[in-house]
């Protein structure tokens, strides 16, 4: 299987660009994680990794989507780009999520890509704004992967999206992305609707007979304005989700990611781990994504090393995350992370200004932590990979206990619940506020 992949890594794309991707995201990214630890030795705080935000303006409106994309446009300006991406590389980072919003909308992303040259950007979009000659532009930088995403058979993908023509489109942008020998890759938030259509080792096949490299399943998350709860998967599939991933990582020439789990299947989050943090579009520096609350901002007139590495708000995120369970705090106790939010006066940075309400109405959902379920990597790759640069960095180990862990209630019933795990336990959490630190 890798000599397969190497293969089609020679042969279907531009060499150049696997060279750039090998040096910017394999050995710069792998350093990255090597300074990471350093600092956490000597107690410093700083994520090798960063997810960026750069608008929040969409030309599609999705179930479930988080983002403000209908609300006047913001975007981060190059100058701010600049300052931002060149504190983040002066600590050793090299590699930079870039969302949106469709990230493509912003006027200038592709000058960004080009005044970065030394970092390797992937990019989160739906492929609508790729055309022939974007995509000769992207080979040409050479540092940018585009990741498009697919959210179901043409009907399902297009409900998904809320208007027709979207599946055709983003096909046509993972197709001018190919042709042009990019190194690219299709994700999906795996929900109700398209579970059956995407898991599947036909549409495996299918990504590689389009020339696709890499492929990212994402677990549909139950947050925003509409967050849709009926299209969540049930820690059942959730299970298979994961065992589907390790089987075909070892059958099918062609990368597969997923954010959720380490080398041994044991579950985790990234933000609550602390291996990375996300930027919106207006500049506040948040725990993840969906979390939309702050208390830093990147236009602070503090160096972002110091903002990191001082941030109260972010440091007792990551302990109370660690602490209440291995999987996603905002589905599986989104009233810790609410009053956790409110003691420390943090500031709901949507411009509906509802964060705390949706928090509010959020009832409590499974997430990937399924105790005794656990799926270790088959591929010794993937083990390898995970082993030294995607795992907990002792974050669980400080702070996590399954005696303190609540499963997710149903009906009257546990529905993940642990076999060594007594029912219906109470979680005892103190949630932490600047005062305590």
């Amino acid at each position: 299987m890798y000599l397969r992949l190497a293969k089609r890594a020679l042969l279907e794309t531009d060499k150049r660009l696997v060279a750039k991707f090998a040096w910017l995201m394999g050995y710069k990214g792998l350093r990255s994680v090597v300074k990471h630890k350093s600092r956490l030795k000597r107690g410093e705080f700083f994520p090798p990794f960063l997810y960026i935000s750069v608008i929040n303006s969409c030309n599609l409106r999705c179930q479930g989507c988080w983002v403000d994309v209908a609300a006047k446009q913001e975007k981060i300006d190059i100058a701010a780009m600049d300052s931002l991406l060149n504190q983040a590389k002066a600590m050793g980072n090299s590699f930079f999520g870039i969302l949106g919003g469709e990230p493509f909308m912003h006027a200038d992303l592709l000058e960004i890509f080009a005044r970065h040259p030394d970092a390797y950007f992937q990019v989160f979009t739906n492929g609508h704004f790729i055309t022939d000659e974007v995509a000769k532009e992207l080979r040409r930088l050479g540092n940018v992967t585009p990741l498009i995403s697919i959210e179901g058979s043409e009907i399902i993908s297009d409900e998904r999206r809320g208007r027709g023509g979207v599946y055709s489109k983003s096909i046509e942008g993972i197709e001018n992305c190919t042709r042009n020998k990019l190194l690219t890759g299709v994700c999906t938030s795996l929900c109700q609707t398209n579970y059956d259509d995407l898991l599947q080792e036909k549409w495996i096949d299918r990504l590689i007979e389009m020339g696709v490299f890499y492929t990212w399943y994402h677990i549909y998350r139950i947050v925003g304005p509409e967050p849709n709860p009926q299209l969540a998967l049930t820690p059942e599939q959730q299970y298979q989700a994961r065992k589907f991933v390790v089987e075909m990582r070892c059958k099918k020439p062609i990368a597969i990611i997923d954010a959720y789990y380490d080398a041994d299947g044991n579950a985790l989050c990234p933000a609550a781990t602390g291996f990375t943090h996300h930027i919106s579009p207006y500049g506040d520096i948040e725990p993840c994504p969906v979390i939309q609350f702050a208390k830093e901002s990147i236009h602070d007139e503090r160096p972002l090393k110091e903002v990191f590495n001082e941030s109260e708000f972010l440091r007792g995120f990551r302990e109370l995350a660690a602490g209440s369970t291995r999987g996603c705090i905002i589905l599986e106790r989104p009233d810790l992370l609410n009053e956790y939010a409110r003691k420390n006066e943090a500031k709901d940075t949507t411009v509906r200004g509802a964060a705390y309400q949706e928090l509010d109405e959020l009832q409590t959902n499974p997430s990937q932590y399924n105790p005794g379920r656990e799926v270790p990597e088959k591929s010794w790759a993937y083990w390898l990979l995970k082993k030294f640069a995607f795992h907990d960095y002792g974050a669980y180990g400080r702070h996590f206990e399954l005696k303190n862990w609540r499963p997710t209630i149903k009906d009257g019933e546990a529905i993940n619940q642990s076999p060594s795990h007594p029912p219906l336990v109470q979680l005892e959490t103190t949630i932490p506020t600047s005062a305590d630190k």
